[in-house]
């Protein structure tokens, strides 16, 4: 038994707007946030026929994340991000204490 809650969707739903599978397969992408568990560490996933591996899951506000944190997201920076998470989300308010699940992963060799 893992220590992370029960997942709230399927894996591959983890990474799946062309835009972001290509910045995962150009090496831009290695983290995605949800507001669940899509996937656990150690979990594999393919994009376009690569696979990736979960490395990483860890729970993060908001209002914690940084450039880095957009940069690894495949975004330019944080307000970048922002603007578009919130152009795909309508209605959607950015709280920054709204805890989100941070997936890294990367490819696997």
């Amino acid at each position: 038994m893992n220590k992370y809650p029960k997942k709230t969707c399927s894996i591959e739903r983890l990474v799946s707007h062309p835009k972001l599978v290509e910045a995962a397969l150009s090496g831009q992408k290695t983290e995605q946030r949800r507001d669940g568990v899509y996937a656990y560490p150690d979990e594999e996933f393919v994009l376009d026929g690569v696979t990736f591996i979960v490395t990483a899951l860890k729970q993060q506000k908001l209002g914690e994340m940084t450039d880095a944190d957009a940069q690894a997201e495949g975004y330019p920076s944080m307000d970048m991000y922002k603007g578009l998470i919130l152009k795909m989300h309508k209605g959607m308010d950015w709280d920054e204490e709204a805890l989100v699940w941070v997936h890294c992963f990367k490819r696997k060799d």
